[in-house]
């Protein structure tokens, strides 16, 4: 079990716990051996995940915790906050279900067709926005509920969501030209028109939305949730400092959004992708949230991210 008090955690594990793992651990990499309770600070006011590890390294709940975490990837992951900490919860508003449409779409460089859900808005779109990961997004994001939302408050511009799902992100979003050709040949035209665009998208998906982007005409833009900038063109990860992409951003108009969680191995990364914007002169906001890799983190960036790069106070 945990016990908190005020920005303090202390851990009593099992008798079968060797290990803790979290977000504060980055998970398996780090994991901090246990022989008895243990007791550690966080921020004053935090989200954070865990679970424990057998002595053979496999993890595990903990058998005693109140509180699963809203995780999908792993059934393990157990919850706790710290102080005050409250969710932001982003607006919400069904979206009536002629205007959430499935597509399939034939890729050329992959030679397969591709899944593809588009949020119509309306009024008609403003502007399109092309989302990696998309039925995460989707789903658990529940990002055209949010946009509907923001949309009937005017809030923002209305703006079209193509939701596009890879094959194997693992490789197409780690800077694949292939999967650079079917968004700029076959998926701009088709669902973008002549309307200003932007790419969205968590850790590897956020790294392809910043890839995109810098790869895209003036004015565009971006939002990468915890973007995954250690990796490498070609499926593999550098620990270099600077990071590759950031060190290949060029200084250009647009716009991008950025968040992060202050327990996660990406968070330097991305205050030195940020620090790279400064220096370029590129619009950009950055944010970090008192939580990890997760997608509690990256569900209350979407509307900030959305009235960032689509406020009505901005001309389309």
């Amino acid at each position: 079990m945990v016990r908190v008090e005020g920005r303090f955690a202390t851990f009593y594990p099992s008798p079968e716990a060797a290990a803790l793992v979290g977000d504060f651990t980055d998970w398996k990499r780090r994991p901090i051996p246990l022989k008895g309770p243990l007791r550690l600070e966080f921020l004053p006011d935090a989200y954070l995940e865990y679970a424990f590890l057998d002595e053979h390294g496999r993890p595990f709940p903990d058998p005693e915790a109140p509180r699963p975490a809203d995780n999908p990837w792993w059934s393990y992951a157990r919850a706790f906050t710290t102080g005050n900490w409250r969710y932001e919860a982003p607006p919400r508003k069904p979206v009536p279900r002629e205007r959430l449409l499935f597509e399939r779409v034939f890729s050329e460089p992959y030679f397969s067709e591709r899944r593809v859900w588009v949020y119509e808005p309306e009024p008609p779109a403003k502007a399109a926005l092309l989302v990696q990961d998309g039925v995460a997004f989707l789903r658990l994001g529940r990002m055209a509920e949010v946009a509907e939302a923001l949309i009937e408050a005017g809030a923002i511009h209305p703006v079209r969501i193509v939701f596009l799902e890879p094959e194997d992100r693992d490789r197409e979003y780690r800077m694949d030209p292939r999967y650079q050709s079917f968004v700029f040949d076959e998926v701009l035209p088709r669902f973008a028109g002549g309307l200003p665009f932007g790419f969205w998208g968590a850790s590897l998906g956020g790294l392809a939305a910043l890839w995109l982007w810098n790869q895209a005409p003036e004015g565009s833009f971006a939002m990468a949730h915890s973007p995954a900038l250690k990796a490498l063109p070609g499926g593999k990860d550098a620990y270099t400092e600077p990071e590759w992409l950031t060190d290949q951003l060029l200084p250009k108009g647009g716009r991008v959004y950025l968040e992060a969680g202050v327990f996660e191995w990406l968070l330097a990364p991305t205050r030195r992708l940020a620090g790279r914007l400064s220096d370029l002169g590129v619009l950009h906001a950055y944010r970090e949230r008192p939580s990890g890799h997760n997608w509690v983190t990256w569900r209350q960036g979407i509307a900030p991210g959305l009235r960032y790069l689509l406020g009505r106070d901005l001309a389309f």
